[in-house]
């Protein structure tokens, strides 16, 4: 169990009246607890917020003249994610509950069906389950080059596949697609991470469902997925972005800063199988 603060400062600067709607606060999941919270907005005007339609997100919406506008989120989050065993199986379409199934679906940055043949040249003989996913990630690791700057936000799976580049987003959105290519259903997770190198920044990972739950993995491996804060969940980056802003706006300052308060060892060690890293854990 772990204990993070999290100090979140975004500034923009508007040339006229724009719309901003921010998707930065910790979600409300079992894998956390928000302890202490606060959104703030310099200057505040009406504030409206609340969950998008897949009742994960939480949304905030502001209306704003021009000049400069600050934006802060400050948190104390305890993250309670338990490791996998490591031997959670894959499983079947007629398996799959039904709220599941949309996520073994192609979406607009996890191109699936256009990856189906190189997935099952790579992995297709692999053996099937938690293994073949761990395998995607080292893949990823291995072929693509983390580098900042090397992408945009218009950038999907294929595109990174044809560049050999990317940042944590697009590593995200490769896993997904290779996992989705292999009736793997994943999703695109975003928040709050820690790590020294490179600066701070909103992290993203990806959770396969196995063995009848989601479990983590960050294909990057910049930061123990068990000490990250999750804000938001969906099919791709189009639904998990921290800011959507419509109107003449230029951002000036991010600093999406986190911090481990406190660790707490559990209090007995959580069975690994050979090659499992700390950027995997479980989540509902």
């Amino acid at each position: 169990m772990t204990t993070l603060s999290i100090e979140c400062e975004l500034e923009y600067s508007a040339t006229d009246f724009a719309d901003y709607i921010f998707n930065i606060e910790a979600a409300f999941h079992p894998g956390q607890q928000i302890i202490t919270e606060k959104l703030h907005f310099e200057p505040c005007d009406l504030i409206t917020s609340g969950l998008d339609p897949t009742g994960r997100n939480r949304l905030a919406k502001i209306t704003n003249g021009p000049g400069k506008l600050l934006v802060q989120y400050t948190a104390q989050v305890q993250v309670n994610y338990p490791l996998p065993h490591g031997d959670e199986e894959e499983m079947s379409i007629a398996q799959l509950p039904v709220d599941i199934i949309p996520y073994i679906w192609s979406s607009r940055y996890c191109e699936s069906d256009s990856v189906l043949q190189l997935a099952t040249e790579i992995f297709g003989n692999m053996p099937r389950g938690y293994q073949r996913v761990v395998a995607i990630c080292q893949w990823i690791r291995q072929n693509i080059e983390y580098r900042i700057g090397s992408t945009v936000g218009t950038m999907s799976a294929r595109d990174v596949l044809e560049g050999k580049a990317g940042v944590c987003r697009d590593f995200a959105h490769l896993g997904i697609t290779f996992c989705r290519a292999l009736n793997i259903p994943a999703r695109f997770v975003t928040g709050y991470a820690w790590y020294t190198d490179p600066p701070p920044d909103f992290h993203a990972i990806f959770e396969a469902y196995l063995g009848g739950r989601w479990i983590l993995f960050d294909a990057t491996e910049l930061s123990p997925v068990t000490d990250i804060v999750r804000i938001a969940t969906g099919k791709d980056a189009a639904e998990t972005a921290f800011s959507t802003i419509f109107g003449p706006v230029v951002m000036t300052r991010m600093s999406p800063n986190m911090r481990v308060l406190e660790e707490q060892a559990p209090l007995a060690p959580v069975p690994q199988s050979p090659g499992v890293t700390a950027s995997v854990a479980v989540s509902n």
